[in-house]
């Protein structure tokens, strides 16, 4: 019995003087577990960093005025091919005023309503008058106003996006 306990004690030592040490197995496969993680993580970082950068990195294009119609034109609705809804108002000293259709809260598409002569974000229901003041409802500010011009008896708007959720006009795009 002792000769036998003996006998597989020299194998152990001779299996393990034969092959590589244990020690150097093991510190092996926990650096290329490392070097995995570290990989995968960078991987997986990428978009998070894009994110992030996006606002310093994105490229603003320049702005050009659209026509929006005569000067003389008298009716209130016209019909016409656009990418963007704007309204053509007039404010209290009469002077024209165009209006962006996305609302100042939470960029909601603000239809005006002929009842109660106002526009009205179906989203939250912030009202606003017919020149574009706040009313009521969350919105911090009234709608936004784009800059325009008039050029030979067009009237022409720069259209922009604005920050949301904020009391400042501050354009975004």
């Amino acid at each position: 019995m002792c000769a036998c306990a003996g006998d597989s004690e020299n194998t152990i030592r001779s299996l393990s003087a034969s092959g590589p040490p244990i020690e150097t197995r093991r510190s092996f496969l926990g650096a290329l577990l490392g070097v995995g993680s570290v990989c995968v993580g960078a991987l997986l970082s990428v978009p998070l960093i894009r994110f992030a950068l996006f606002p310093l990195l994105r490229r603003t294009t320049e702005l050009k005025s659209s026509p929006l119609g005569a000067l003389e034109q008298v009716d209130g609705w016209r019909k016409a091919i656009s990418e963007r809804a704007v309204y053509v108002t007039k404010d209290t000293k009469g002077n024209l005023r165009v209006l962006t259709s996305v609302c100042p809260h939470l960029g909601c598409t603000v239809p005006w309503n002929k009842e109660k002569n106002q526009f009205i974000c179906p989203c939250h229901g912030a009202a606003f008058t017919s020149d574009g003041a706040r009313i009521t409802g969350p919105s911090l500010r009234g709608m936004d106003a784009l800059e325009t011009s008039v050029e030979n008896d067009q009237l022409l708007a720069q259209f922009q996006y604005f920050r949301q959720l904020v009391s400042d006009k501050e354009v975004i795009g």
